[in-house]
């Protein structure tokens, strides 16, 4: 099975990418070292589609199982929903023997994680991505947590998951415009590391599901150097994963929940970020054509929706958690596959980036 391993000083396990995998579940968990009562934690769009796959892994395995559902969608990141879960865990008898299997999209994993995290002071947690973002992304480097009406994953904590396990055949069952938004993030990797996937990625038909497991793995090995290399965001390194989602998460935070998908508002903010770059970095205009095309290619969006001013998306962002001690920080490419952060750039070019998504592209 093809595999990627992080290796932290807290931590190290493995993530593997193969198809028909969540029928293995249980043997894979095993060999992960895990044992004691595992409580499964999707929402109700995923769990009557794999719930059953997974229960019966991990029921064929040898584990007590029990099975706890959320409502779909992003409004369910809240700790309002993470305490309900968290008291279901505790009348199904789970202790701090038991471990959590986050199964679904980047909202499942980020609020299982997080229940993982606070349950018992942290219990283990196995993450079982489902959707392009969760499954590229933020599956990988132990980041979990709840929204607030202020902004984006504010409140959490980093809970290395034990394992993370990659069934690529989940992702046919995701809507089109579900599976298209996922892409973001793997464009977001492609021009902050990885100028060739670039290529690889204009050769991609996007109604092709899946998408081959290399470029899955290739994603996820971009994920796991760099968090190895600054696992809770200390040195600067891993700030390079947010290309794209400073002005990105202002305009998710703004809107109401489900109106714009997680990739959709990253691809706003990539956008921006680019107009960025080039005016604060040495970005030319052919790479920035490229990345623009892409995600053209995707029918993510380009264009602002109506209704949000440019003073209210400077606000969530002062909220955000990249705006620290006064200072924003920005990634900014100076050219493609190659990122770096910066203090420098001004309050105008902020709004003249937010400015610029009201017009075509």
């Amino acid at each position: 099975m093809p595999t990627e391993t992080v290796s932290l000083a807290s931590a190290r396990y493995d993530i593997l990418v193969e198809t028909g995998s969540l029928q293995r579940l249980g043997q894979h968990v095993k060999i992960a070292g895990l044992s004691g009562k595992a409580a499964i934690i999707s929402d109700d769009n995923v769990g009557p589609l794999y719930l059953d796959t997974a229960l019966s892994s991990l029921t064929e395995a040898g584990y007590a199982v029990t099975t706890h559902l959320f409502p779909a969608g992003e409004a369910s990141k809240s700790m309002t929903r993470a305490d309900e879960l968290c008291r279901s865990l505790v009348q199904a008898g789970h202790d701090r023997s038991s471990f959590v299997v986050a199964l679904g999209g980047g909202v499942t994993g980020d609020l299982a994680g997080f229940v993982a995290a606070i349950y018992y002071r942290g219990v283990p947690v196995v993450q079982v991505p489902t959707t392009i973002v969760s499954q590229v992304d933020s599956s990988v480097g132990g980041k979990t947590g709840v929204n607030t009406p202020e902004g984006k994953n504010l409140l959490g904590s980093f809970h290395q998951p034990s394992l993370v396990l990659i069934d690529p055949a989940t992702l046919t069952s995701l809507p089109p415009r579900e599976y298209r938004e996922g892409f973001a993030e793997v464009i977001k990797h492609a021009a902050i590391r990885d100028a060739a996937m670039l290529a690889e990625l204009e050769a991609l038909n996007p109604d092709d599901v899946p998408p081959p497991p290399e470029l899955l793995l290739r994603n996820l090995a971009i994920k796991a150097r760099i968090v190895e290399d600054d696992e809770k965001e200390t040195s600067g390194t891993r700030a390079l994963l947010n290309f794209g989602h400073t002005i990105g998460h202002a305009i998710e935070a703004s809107v109401p929940y489900g109106q714009l998908l997680h990739g959709e508002a990253i691809s706003l903010g990539i956008r921006s970020a680019l107009y960025l770059s080039e005016k604060h970095s040495s970005l030319g205009a052919s790479d920035r054509d490229r990345i623009l095309a892409l995600l053209k290619q995707f029918q993510l969006p380009l264009t602002l929706p109506t209704g949000l001013t440019t003073s209210s998306l400077v606000e969530k962002m002062n909220r955000d958690k990249k705006f620290s001690g006064g200072q924003r920080t920005f990634v900014l490419l100076s050219e493609a596959g190659k990122a770096h952060t910066s203090k420098e750039v001004t309050p105008e070019s902020v709004e003249e980036a937010i400015e610029l998504l009201r017009t075509p592209c």
